[in-house]
C-alpha cells in the first residue's frame, strides 16, 4: 500500500451532506451499480412470470415486488453510502451480532422451502435469508478485527477473525450452504492477505479448505451428487445445469429474442441461481458481456482507490467488500457455464429476492461510503476517525 495521495479532496467546511456525498463519491462505480439495477430489472421481466403462471399467479406478479425491493434497496444504498467510516464500523458490529443470532436460531425457527437446506425465515408475506446479512456485516466486524491488532497493546484481531471466519463457515457448511460457506472464508483470506498475511498460512488455509471438502464428498450425498454431475463428462439435460447450458448455447451472440427464450420455463431456478442463463438465451453473449463488465468497474474502481487509503479498517473492509462481490457473480457466473460444481448461489442486484437484493445493497452502499474521496493527510484519519 502507498500513502501518496491522487486527487484527495478535502472536505469543506459547512457543505451540504448531498453535494459533499455527490463531489466525494465514485461516480463511475455509482453508475456501474445503477446498471446492473436496470439489467436486474430487464431480467426479472424476462424470467418472473413463468414462476407467478406455476403458482396460479398475476403473471408480474413477481415482478412488481422485485420492483418494490429494488427500490428499496436503492434508497438503503444511497442512505448507507452517505455515512462516515466510524459509523458504518458500529453498525457494521451490531449487524454482525444480529445476524450470528438470526443464523443461530435457524434450526428452531428456519424453514427450507422445500430445497433441503434451512436457510431463511418465513415472515408469511417475506421471507428473510440472514447469510445474505451476514457476509457483508462479517467483512466490516472482521476488518475493525484486523485493523485494531496493529494497535500498540491491541487485541489479537487477526487471530480472533480467524476463529470467526471458521466458525461461520462451519455452521453454514453445516445448513448445508458450501457455497455461502466458501465465500465467506475466501474473502476473509484476501482480506487478510490485504493485510500482510504470510502465504505460508493462506497455503495452510487452503489445504484445511480441500481437506474439508474431501471429507464431505466422501461423507454428504448432497455433495457427492454435485460433484460427480460437475464431472462427468456429459450434462444429464434434465438437471438444471443442463438446462443452463443448453440455453447458453442456444443464445448465441444476440440472444433469441426478448421473450422467446424457453429456459426460463423449464428451469426452476431460472429467476435466481441460473438468472445468467435466460440472460443468455435471450439477449445472447452481448448482454452476459455487459453484466460483467458492470461488475468488473465496481471491483477495479474500488480497490484502485483504496490502495491510495491510509486507514486500515477502511482499506480491508473495501478490500473484503469489493472481493465478496466480485466473488460472488463470478461463482454464480461459473456455476451457469459449468466453470464450478452448483452452489445455490445468487447473482447481486440481478437474482430475484429480497434479502439478497438489500444485502447485497447494503454491501455496496458501504462500499461507496469506504471509497469516497476524503483526505489523507489528517492525524484524525490515520487513527480511524476519518469522516
Amino acid at each position: 500500500m502507498t500513502d501518496m495521495v491522487h486527487g484527495a479532496v478535502p472536505a469543506r467546511s459547512g457543505e451540504a451532506i448531498l453535494p459533499e456525498w455527490w463531489r466525494t463519491v465514485d461516480r463511475w462505480s455509482l453508475a456501474a451499480i445503477v446498471g446492473l439495477f436496470l439489467a436486474g430489472a430487464l431480467l426479472g421481466l424476462a424470467a418472473s412470470p413463468p414462476l407467478a403462471v406455476r403458482n396460479g399467479l398475476e403473471p408480474f406478479h413477481y415482478v412488481w415486488r422485485q420492483a418494490a425491493f429494488a427500490f428499496l434497496a436503492l434508497v438503503v444504498l444511497l442512505a448507507v453510502s452517505m455515512m462516515s467510516p466510524h459509523r458504518l464500523r458500529r453498525w457494521g458490529v451490531v449487524a454482525f451480532g444480529i445476524s450470528v443470532v438470526a443464523l443461530a436460531l435457524l434450526p428452531a425457527f428456519g424453514t427450507d422451502f422445500g430445497k433441503g437446506a434451512v436457510r431463511w425465515y418465513s415472515l408469511r408475506v417475506v421471507s428473510v435469508q440472514p447469510a445474505e446479512f451476514l457476509k457483508p456485516a462479517f467483512v466490516l466486524f472482521a476488518a475493525w478485527l484486523m485493523a485494531a491488532s496493529a494497535d500498540i497493546g491491541g487485541p489479537p484481531g487477526k487471530a480472533m477473525s480467524f476463529a470467526v471466519a471458521v466458525i461461520l463457515t462451519a455452521v453454514l457448511a453445516l445448513q448445508p450452504d458450501f457455497g455461502q460457506a466458501g465465500l465467506v472464508i475466501a474473502t476473509w483470506a484476501l482480506m487478510y492477505f490485504a493485510a500482510g498475511a504470510p502465504i505460508p498460512l493462506l497455503g495452510g488455509v487452503g489445504a484445511g479448505v480441500i481437506g474439508v471438502g474431501w471429507y464431505a464428498y466422501h461423507n454428504s450425498e448432497h455433495v457427492a451428487r454435485r460433484i460427480d454431475g460437475f464431472l462427468a463428462s456429459e450434462v444429464d439435460p434434465r438437471t438444471q445445469i443442463g438446462y443452463a447450458t443448453s440455453a447458453i448455447q442456444e443464445g448465441g451472440f444476440l440472444g433469441v429474442g426478448i421473450g422467446n427464450g424457453s429456459v426460463k420455463w423449464t428451469l426452476p431456478d431460472a429467476h435466481t441461481d441460473f438468472i445468467i442463463a435466460v440472460a443468455a438465451e435471450e439477449f445472447g453473449l452481448l448482454l452476459c458481456a455487459v453484466v460483467m463488465a458492470l461488475y468488473l468497474t465496481v471491483v477495479v474502481r474500488s480497490l484502485l482507490r483504496l490502495v491510495r487509503e491510509r486507514d486500515p479498517f477502511i482499506r480491508l473492509a473495501g478490500t473484503g467488500l469489493a472481493a465478496g462481490l466480485g466473488l460472488q457473480a463470478l461463482i454464480n457466473i461459473g456455476v451457469a457455464v459449468r466453470l464450478l460444481p452448483a452452489k445455490g448461489m445468487t447473482l447481486p442486484l440481478i437474482s430475484y429476492g429480497g434479502s439478497s437484493l438489500i444485502a447485497a445493497a447494503l454491501g455496496l452502499g458501504t462500499l461507496l461510503a469506504l471509497t469516497r474521496k476524503r483526505p489523507q493527510h489528517e492525524i484524525e484519519d490515520v487513527l480511524g476517525g476519518a469522516r
